[in-house]
């Protein structure tokens, strides 16, 4: 029995998760994309925090299904009936309930959005029917910087999102929206970064991150990875970094396990997101790794393409002074291998 699951074995339905600090527009932005035609079969999770879940009355109508989860934070006290919530949405499917093909989850403006990633990487029942697709931030043009200086939740939010997206910037300085833009870009190299109302977002611009989508068809490997050059940019504000690991050769599958569980371990919570495309001794095809924290996505074998090369390639998004330390392992880990060589970006 293989290691590796097929990364086109199953289809899953993807799954979008709308984040972003309380007042910055994830509800604003869900209705916008609501009036694109191809959101017409999509099922809508709504996190409202507190007694009265208001949060529904702002949705607009759509041909998919809204549920609203109004007893906590979708990030922990409610995680359990998150699950339950999204496998019975699922089990409904060609049963009489409302058919749908992508499901957007809008968490409260306190969520942090790690522990509903881990639930679409790891839980079985989940993980067989759903792949994560897309994580979109919303940050406010207008508080976004005083926020992020001031709010772990909201540094959290711009720092996993595969998009991010400024909101109200037409009612701030252009100059106070390009240097929050900045900010943003050099927290995290790997986002999209986007500004509303200037610019027209849609479904396309912000969904679609996921390696495969739901037909099994490989998407760009370089704009999953979302490897950029590094911005110029110092970020004084935010104690995080994105950078790279690569290795021109291939990798024994056993002792870079053993190392990644090392360094999962070592360095669980400041280990924000870990996204690899790895050439294994022995694979005729490459191998995709995806984690969030400690918990990681089972390793995928992508589809053979031609002219794939012998080069591994980890990208890391952490926070604190994790970085020099896993450089460091990394390159004992290098010195360990007979005859490999890594390099550090």
């Amino acid at each position: 029995m293989s290691l590796f699951e097929d990364a086109t074995a199953r289809t899953r339905l993807p799954v979008s998760l709308i984040t972003g600090f309380l007042g910055s527009g994830k509800t604003t932005l869900v209705n916008r994309l609501l009036r694109h035609p191809e959101m017409a079969n999509t099922a809508i999770v709504v996190n409202e925090f507190g007694e009265i879940a208001l949060d529904q009355h702002f949705i607009e109508r759509s041909d998919g299904e809204v549920v609203v989860l109004a007893n906590g934070c979708v990030c922990c006290t409610i995680q359990g009936e998150l699950e339950d919530v999204v496998g019975n949405l699922y089990g409904r499917r060609g049963s009489g309930a409302p058919a749908f093909d992508r499901l957007v989850i809008e968490t409260t403006g306190l969520a942090d959005p790690a522990p509903i990633m881990q639930l679409l990487l790891s839980k079985p029942l989940i993980a067989e029917n759903f792949a994560l697709d897309a994580v979109v931030a919303t940050v406010d043009a207008i508080h976004g910087l005083r926020q992020l200086g001031e709010h772990g939740e909201a540094v959290k939010q711009a720092a996993l999102a595969d998009r991010i997206v400024i909101t109200k910037t037409d009612l701030t300085a252009a100059a106070a929206a390009d240097e929050l833009a900045r900010r943003l870009a050099a927290m995290n190299r790997a986002a999209s970064v986007f500004r509303l109302p200037q610019q027209d977002v849609g479904p396309a611009q912000l969904f679609g991150a996921a390696l495969v989508d739901r037909r099994g068809r490989m998407r760009d490997q370089a704009a999953w990875l979302g490897d950029r050059p590094a911005d110029t940019h110092e970020n004084h504000l935010h104690d995080i970094d994105t950078f790279a690991l690569v290795s021109d050769r291939p990798l024994d599958w056993r002792d870079f396990s053993r190392w990644l569980t090392r360094t999962k371990i070592r360095h669980a919570d400041r280990l924000l997101r870990v996204k690899g495309i790895i050439r294994v001794a022995g694979e005729d095809a490459k191998i995709a790794i995806h984690g969030v924290h400690h918990i990681f996505h089972p390793p995928l074998r992508l589809p053979r393409r031609a002219g794939d090369d012998e080069i591994s390639r980890l990208v890391f998004i952490t926070r604190g002074r994790a970085r020099g330390e896993i450089e460091a392992e990394w390159r004992a880990f290098a010195d360990a291998r007979q005859g490999a060589h890594a390099n550090l970006e």
